[in-house]
């Protein structure tokens, strides 16, 4: 099932363990069964620390519990955790075996101090890049803690629970049998919506910081270049960001950023942290901000205001918010969001094998996403509001050469259908005839572009018509000392490279400001 090299570096890590474990399996005579027999055969063979107990009796099969030796509950694997999920599997082998996890202390002690009784179950698809994080996250909350555990399913060996519980995207996390949450969440996310209290603590935190020479908004490729640059200069700086590696973390596939062949967005966005930690950059995630108040005079401090009460204070300030999946706003995208309506290809595909879908838009991103469907699903209709599609040539001829799409130009759509539960089909208008269509399916995929994250600046900041921050081309800001950069401002051309170089730039010219404007006193 591992081929050489992936045995090799298993065997690696599971050298790193402190402590035996053991695997406690629930097997069956299953396809998926088989396998798993196999992979934790496998497991065994590469460390003397590792033991099989194939005596388990758990409802779901087949599964297995990575445990502490002598103890019988811990994570478990309901069918195989491969694809993106393997490192979810190494990462437990690990932090059960003693090997201590790259968490900040205080994250930890949270984790050990949350008092009740946490039953997650949370369903993933091998290719969801997505999940890896919400599983992670639970697993190391788990092994923590004895009063959480955690059940992680992998959606096509329970597809009788997948259609059940009527789980149309993944991650889908249920926390004692009712839905949690879904989509991307980090482990302080999670113990954040556990733990009532930590909003007011961590607002409290916030505004006892001391003022930064440059606090960045955001942390996506400008925001961490920005704070790499700035870092640098030797100056104070913070970066506040809602979710570090932003939309970054939702690409799959990155292959045009220079020197770098190829990566995927979650190694990426990881990869920036990493780099601006290393710079002793004080960065606070989860944090969105509210508002932005200029100084009151030359060289004063600017006030950053949180969604949480909490508040920030700098000499400058970087905006690097970015921008978001831009919403088709008809009735039913909000009803059936995660019951049907879907953002992610790549992570919602596989739960609509052998399905009709569609997908909401004709540039790149669309199509690209009705090509990759199309290997998948039973059927894809391409929806575009303009004549042509907008994809470069080589997608949509790629796109035509496929048996089971259909494509509709000058198609606007009007409404997602649904029986109440789930999304049953899509309803849009001929632009050209007026004649209205309905189109019977079970998923829609809503690729139609980016909306700026500036809503919050808009009593302050000059903006664009279309919501971005106005700069100049230095990444000046109308409000002194407040500078921008990336898919938030009205630079073109949306790259992650550029956003990179953008947030390079307003660094630069942040430190020009701090050297050349007096303190105020």
């Amino acid at each position: 099932m591992l081929d050489d090299t992936l045995k090799s570096q298993l065997q690696t890590y599971l050298g790193m363990l402190r402590n035996p474990i053991r695997l406690v399996a629930t097997l069956d005579d299953s396809e998926t069964g088989v396998e798993m027999r196999s992979l934790l055969e496998t497991i065994v063979s590469l460390s003397d620390k590792v033991s099989l107990d194939t005596s388990g009796s758990d409802a779901r099969k087949p599964s297995f519990v990575v445990a502490r030796e002598g103890e019988t509950q811990g994570v478990r694997f309901a069918g195989l955790p491969l694809g993106h999920e393997f490192t979810s599997l190494v990462l437990a082998l690990l932090w059960t075996g003693g090997h201590p996890p790259k968490v900040e202390q205080d994250v930890l002690d949270a984790i050990k101090a949350l008092d009740g009784d946490f039953n997650f179950e949370v369903y993933m698809s091998m290719s969801c890049h997505n999940c890896p994080d919400v599983v992670q996250a639970l697993s190391l909350m788990a092994i923590f803690n004895p009063k959480v555990k955690t059940v992680v399913i992998e959606g096509g060996a329970f597809q009788q629970e997948v259609t059940e519980r009527e789980i149309m995207a993944v991650p889908m996390v249920f926390l004692n049998g009712k839905v949690f949450g879904s989509g991307r969440m980090s482990v302080e996310e999670i113990v954040a919506k556990l733990d009532t209290g930590a909003a007011d603590r961590e607002a409290a935190k916030l505004s006892a910081k001391k003022a930064f020479d440059v606090l960045i908004v955001g942390g996506g490729p400008a925001g961490a270049a920005a704070a790499v640059y700035a870092a640098r200069k030797g100056i104070r700086v913070g970066v506040a960001a809602e979710r570090f590696g932003g939309q970054v973390n939702d690409t799959m596939a990155i292959e045009n950023y220079i020197s770098v062949l190829e990566t995927d967005g979650p190694k990426f966005g990881a990869a920036l942290e990493q780099q601006v930690r290393h710079y002793g950059v004080d960065i606070m995630n989860l944090q969105k901000a509210a508002k932005v108040v200029p100084a009151t005079e030359p060289g004063g401090l600017i006030q950053v205001q949180m969604e949480n009460g909490g508040a920030l204070s700098a000499r400058t300030v970087i905006l690097s918010t970015g921008a978001r999946w831009r919403n088709v706003n008809v009735p039913g995208e909000q009803e059936y969001k995660n019951k049907g309506v879907a953002y992610c290809p790549h992570c919602d595909g596989p739960l609509f094998k052998g399905k009709r879908t569609a997908v909401i838009g004709g540039g790149n991103s669309g199509i690209e996403a009705a090509i990759d469907l199309a290997g998948i699903v039973a059927h894809v209709t391409v929806i575009e509001f303009a004549d042509q599609l907008k994809a470069d040539a080589v997608l949509v001829n790629k796109l035509k050469s496929l048996n089971n799409v259909t494509i509709h130009t000058n198609a606007q759509t009007t409404e997602i259908t649904g029986d109440g539960s789930v999304v049953n089909g899509i309803r849009f208008k001929d632009r050209v005839s007026g004649e209205e269509h309905h189109v019977a399916l079970e998923g829609v995929f809503v690729q139609i572009g980016l909306i700026p994250n500036t809503e919050f600046l808009k009593d302050t900041f000059e903006l664009s018509k279309f919501g971005e921050i106005v700069v100049d081309a230095k990444g000046h800001t109308n409000v002194p000392g407040v500078f921008a950069a990336g898919d938030c401002t009205t630079v073109p051309y949306k790259q992650i490279v550029i956003a990179a170089g953008e947030g390079a730039k307003a660094a630069l010219s942040a430190f020009d400001h701090l050297i050349r404007t007096p303190v105020a006193a």
